[in-house]
C-alpha cells in the first residue's frame, strides 16, 4: 500500500472513532486485533466461542456435545499449569485462558464453566480412582460428558447416561461376575479375549468414543478405565469439583513499534520452568504422534501444543503518536527531536511517564533497554507496578550514557499486565530510546492455521477497548510474585481469618460478609465483568453481586448467586455504567446461614481506550511447503477485511506476526 493511500485510510479511521479521539488526532493504539482462519474455530472469549460453536436451533444435547467437543479439541489432558494467581488453588482453570495460553489441563472445570455460561446446571462427582467426573443437566436429567477421559455413554434409548446410572450399572455387573473388580490385568484380558465390551455392563457398550481396540481417543484410557472408575467401590459417588475462574479473553493491542510473534513451535520455555511444576508432557509432543496421535482427526493443524513467541515494544519516541501511547505523563515534553524526543518540560522539577504492557499471553521473561541523554548529575529511575499502578517498586536507575539493559524477568514472570514508570531527573535529561522485550507462552492449537488449498483469512479490529483486571492471590502464593488481596487493595470484611489462613477460602464468620474489589480505568468504563466460585449450601443463602460508582458510599445489587449447591461458579457482565465513569467498586456480599464459601473471585473492567482507533495492521504468515519456505504479507487497511492464502501442498506452519503497518 502506498503512503498516500495509507494516509487516506488513517484519516477515515480517525474520523470514524467519534468521541474516542479528538478531532484530527491519530489513533495511538489498535485493540482487539484478531486474525482467523476458516480452518480453526474462534475460542478467544466466551462470546466468540458461543458465536463459533453454538448455533440457533440446536437441541440441548447438541449444545452439551459442542461444549464437550470444544474442551477435547483445545485442551489436552495433563495437570494444569500453575500461575499462583488464585486464592484456593494456584492452578489455571479459566477455560478460555487454558485454550489460548496453554492448551492443556484436566478439563472438568472447563466443561462446567462453559456449560454454566450457557445457563446449564453442571456438577462433578468423585468416583473410584477418578477425581472428577463432570455432568451437564438438561432435559430433566444429568449426563456424563468427560473431556479428560474423552468419553460419554449412551443408554438403550439413545440418551447420554449420568454418573449415578453408570455406577449402578457397572456395580450390578460386578455382582453377577465376581472376581474381576479392581483387577486391571484380568479386566483387560476379559476385554481382549472374551469380547468383554459386548458382554460387559450394558451402559459401557455404547460409547461412540471407543475404537475397535477398546481405547478412547486419548489412549491412556479405555473401556477398562471405565470399568474401574464406575465400579462403585467408594460406596456412592460424592459431589466434588475444583475451583475455577472466568473473565480472561484474548485482546491483542498494538501500538507503533509493537510486534507480537506467535510460533507454531517452542524453545522449551513454559510457565513452570522455575521448578513450581514439572515440564508439560506436551512440550516436545508432535501433532499426530505420541500423546497427540488422535488430534488431527479433530481438526488439529498445529505442529504441537506448547508455543513460544515474543512481544517486543520498541516505540518510535519521536513519532507524534507516542505521546498518546503512554499511559500517563507529568512534566514531560514530547517532540520530534530524535536526540531528545522525551524530556523534562520544566527543568526545576522531575518529570515522569508511564508505559503499560498488557498482553493476552503469559510473560516468561522480560528485558528493558533504556538509552538516555543525561544532564550533569541527572538520571532516569525506573519503577514497576503490577497492581494497576496503585503502588510502585523501584527497579533500577539509569545514570550512564548509552543503552542500559535491565532484567525484568523476576518482576513480570507469570504476569499478563504491568506498568513501568520512568522518572527523569535533572534539567535537560531525556530518554532517547526504549525497547521492552518478552518471551511468551501460548497454545498452538487455536492459532489461525492454514491447510492445503484455499484458506479464507478474516481480519478484524475493535471494539477499541482495554481491560483492567483484579485477580488477587492468597498471601501464601505471594512469594511467587503475584499481587495479593492486600496489594490489589481488595477489602474483606466479616470473613473468618483462620479459615482463610488455613484453607485459603473466604468463609463468613457470621450472617454477612463482603469482598470488595476496586477498579480504575484510563478511559470511560464500558462494562464490569465479575463473579466468584462459591458454595451456598442452603436455598435461602448465597451472594449478592453489587456495584458502586461513588467510591463505595452506596452499592446497587445487580445479580445474585444463590444455593443450594456444593460448589458453583457465576461470572456476570454488567454494562449499565453512568456516562464518563472511570472508577468503580464491585462487591460480593454474602448472606450466609452457615454454609457459604468463596473459593475464587475475579473482576474485569472494560473501558474505551482514550486514544484508541484503527490504523492499518500488517499480518505476516510464514510456513513451509515440501520443505520450501513460504510467506504471505497482508496489510489490513480497514477494521474488517477478508483475503485468501493458497497453499499448494499441506503446509507446516511456522509463525504469525502482527504489528502496525508503517
Amino acid at each position: 500500500m502506498n503512503m498516500r493511500l495509507t494516509a487516506v485510510f488513517l484519516m477515515v479511521a480517525t474520523l470514524a472513532m467519534g468521541s474516542a479521539l479528538k478531532a484530527g488526532e491519530a489513533p495511538a493504539i489498535v485493540s482487539n486485533v484478531k486474525v482467523l482462519s476458516d480452518k480453526v474455530e474462534d475460542v478467544s472469549s466466551i462470546e466468540a466461542w458461543q458465536k463459533s460453536e453454538i448455533k440457533d436451533g440446536m437441541t440441548n444435547e447438541q449444545k452439551a456435545l459442542a461444549i464437550f467437543d470444544t474442551v477435547v479439541k483445545f485442551r489436552h489432558f495433563e495437570p494444569e499449569p500453575i500461575e499462583f494467581s488464585g486464592l484456593t488453588s494456584p492452578t489455571v482453570t479459566d477455560p478460555i485462558k487454558l485454550f489460548n495460553v496453554y492448551g492443556y489441563g484436566t478439563g472438568c472445570t472447563s466443561l462446567m464453566a462453559l456449560a454454566r455460561a450457557l445457563n446449564f446446571e453442571a456438577r462433578a462427582f468423585t468416583v473410584n480412582r477418578w477425581g472428577q467426573a463432570p455432568e451437564i443437566r438438561y432435559d430433566d436429567a444429568w449426563h456424563f460428558l468427560d473431556p479428560s477421559l474423552i468419553a460419554y455413554f449412551r443408554k438403550p434409548d439413545g440418551k447420554i447416561a449420568g454418573v449415578e446410572e453408570l455406577v449402578a450399572n457397572v456395580k450390578a455387573w460386578y455382582e453377577k461376575n465376581p472376581g474381576y473388580i479392581g483387577d486391571v490385568p484380568k479386566i483387560q484380558k476379559f476385554m481382549r479375549e472374551q469380547n468383554g465390551i459386548k458382554s460387559g455392563p450394558e451402559l459401557l457398550r455404547t460409547s461412540p468414543m471407543l475404537d475397535d481396540r477398546g481405547n478412547f481417543p486419548f489412549n491412556y484410557f479405555g473401556w477398562y478405565t471405565a470399568m474401574l472408575i464406575f465400579d462403585g467401590t467408594n460406596k456412592t459417588p460424592f459431589e466434588y469439583q475444583d475451583t475455577y475462574t472466568a473473565g480472561y479473553r484474548v485482546n491483542i493491542q498494538l501500538r507503533k513499534g509493537e510486534k507480537l510473534t506467535r510460533n507454531w513451535s517452542n524453545t522449551g520455555l513454559h510457565v513452570n520452568m522455575d521448578g513450581s511444576g514439572g515440564n508439560p508432557e506436551l512440550l516436545k509432543a508432535e501433532t499426530g504422534k505420541g500423546v497427540l496421535y488422535y488430534t488431527p482427526k479433530m481438526g488439529d493443524l498445529s505442529n504441537g501444543r506448547v508455543g513460544n513467541g515474543t512481544l517486543v515494544y520498541e516505540p518510535p519516541l519521536a513519532d507524534a503518536t507516542f505521546k498518546d501511547a503512554v499511559f500517563s505523563s507529568e512534566n514531560i515534553a514530547f517532540s520530534a527531536d530524535k536526540e531528545k524526543p522525551v524530556q523534562i518540560k520544566d527543568g526545576a522539577a522531575s518529570g515522569s511517564f508511564v508505559v503499560r504492557m498488557p498482553c493476552s499471553y503469559v510473560y516468561l521473561s522480560g528485558t528493558l533497554v533504556v538509552d538516555a541523554a543525561l544532564a550533569a548529575g541527572g538520571d532516569v529511575s525506573v519503577a514497576f507496578s503490577d497492581n494497576n499502578g496503585t503502588d510502585w517498586k523501584d527497579v533500577s536507575k539509569v545514570n550512564a550514557a548509552g543503552p542500559q539493559t535491565i532484567d525484568l524477568k523476576a518482576l513480570v514472570y507469570r504476569h499478563y499486565d504491568y506498568r513501568l514508570k520512568f522518572t527523569l531527573n535533572g534539567a535537560g535529561t531525556a530518554v532517547k530510546a526504549l525497547k521492552i522485550s518478552h518471551d511468551i507462552q501460548h497454545s498452538q492449537r487455536p492459532l489461525p492455521a492454514l491447510g492445503k488449498g484455499d484458506n479464507t483469512i478474516t481480519f478484524s479490529a475493535g471494539p477499541q477497548e482495554g481491560t483492567v483486571t483484579v485477580q488477587a492471590t492468597h498471601p501464601e502464593f505471594k512469594a511467587k510474585g503475584q499481587p495479593s488481596l492486600e496489594e490489589f487493595h481488595v477489602t474483606t470484611t466479616g470473613f473468618n481469618p483462620d479459615t482463610f489462613k488455613q484453607w485459603k477460602t473466604l468463609v463468613p464468620a457470621g450472617a454477612n460478609a463482603d469482598l470488595t474489589m476496586p477498579l480504575e480505568t484510563p478511559g470511560d468504563l464500558v462494562r464490569l465483568r465479575f463473579g466468584c466460585n462459591y458454595r451456598a449450601g442452603d436455598k435461602n443463602e448465597g451472594f449478592e453481586y453489587q456495584v458502586s460508582f461513588d467510591d463505595g458510599k452506596t452499592f446497587k445489587t445487580v445479580d445474585h448467586a444463590m444455593g443450594p449447591n456444593r460448589q458453583n461458579g457465576k461470572f456476570i457482565s454488567f454494562s449499565e455504567i453512568p456516562a464518563g465513569t472511570r472508577k468503580a467498586q464491585v462487591r460480593i456480599h454474602a448472606n450466609s446461614k452457615g454454609n457459604c464459601v468463596i473459593f475464587a473471585a475475579r473482576a474485569d473492567a472494560d473501558y474505551t481506550e482514550p486514544h484508541g482507533g484503527f490504523r492499518p495492521v500488517k499480518v505476516t504468515y510464514t510456513w513451509q511447503e515440501a520443505g520450501q519456505d513460504k510467506q504471505d504479507v497482508h496489510i489490513a487497511a480497514k477494521d474488517n477485511d477478508n483475503y485468501t492464502i493458497k497453499c499448494g501442498d499441506a503446509p507446516k506452519m511456522k509463525a504469525i506476526v502482527l504489528e502496525q503497518a508503517d
